[in-house]
């Protein structure tokens, strides 16, 4: 089975996983957008026929911004999703993971003019089809992908632990050793928290009994985003 999946590692040294969208879910968005800039510019017809010429101008104008700049907006300033994409469960992000910011949005947007050669999209869908992360041409020029977006989960109540950093990336596993470890110390014993710890000296790094369980405690506070 393809493995799509792209493993980045944040400066936090935690390992995300990225799922790239392929190219169904991607092409019912944009439909999905089309049809909202579509009902948005009829609805501007009623507004702007009765002034004329100027209301012809305006509504080219209205129909430019929305046609290039629609997706920059929601990409750059409502977390990567546009009304579409949010609906599929899906989102823009730098390849390494990170928000995408003004120059990606614009350059992987402006770039649909060579995806949409010689018609109807003909060369995005063929580079997507090819490319492992179903990638366009805006989207390998930009260092963009678009992925699934992860389902919010609640952050487990971890007692209050200064955070450490670990010394090296976690893998996933590790990571949910950790968090469960944490959730379950308030009803441990100090006894069996050190115990477990034992089970990991890996990260604990040669502490044991009770400064190795601080210590686990402390790279989970650091996993869910505390720093103090």
């Amino acid at each position: 089975m393809l493995d799509t999946l792209r493993h980045v590692t944040t400066p936090e040294l935690i390992e995300l996983q990225l799922r790239p969208a392929g190219l169904l879910p991607r092409s019912l968005a944009w439909t999905i957008d089309l049809l909202i800039r579509m009902a948005l510019l009829l609805c501007l017809i009623p507004l702007t026929s009765g002034l004329g010429r100027a209301g012809g101008g305006l509504w080219l104008l209205a129909y430019f911004l929305l046609d290039w700049f629609y997706p920059v907006f929601f990409e750059v300033w409502r977390q990567g999703a546009t009304p579409g994409k949010k609906a599929l469960g899906l989102m823009v992000v730098n390849d390494n993971g990170t928000p995408v910011g003004w120059g990606a949005s614009l350059s992987r947007n402006l770039l649909r003019v060579a995806d949409m050669l010689p018609m109807a999209y003909g060369c995005g869908l063929v580079t997507m089809l090819c490319h492992h992360e179903f990638r366009r041409l805006g989207d390998i020029v930009a260092g963009t992908l678009v992925v699934y977006r992860e389902k919010p989960v609640a952050l487990p109540a971890l007692e209050k632990t200064a955070a450490i950093a670990p010394a090296e990336p976690l893998d996933r596993a590790t990571q949910r050793a950790l968090l469960a470890f944490a959730e379950r110390a308030a009803s441990l014993t100090p006894a069996r928290q050190e115990e477990l710890a034992s089970l990991l000296p890996q990260l604990s790094q040669g502490s044991y009994g009770p400064q190795g369980a601080a210590r686990l405690l402390g790279l989970a506070s650091h996993l869910i985003g505390r720093r103090t």
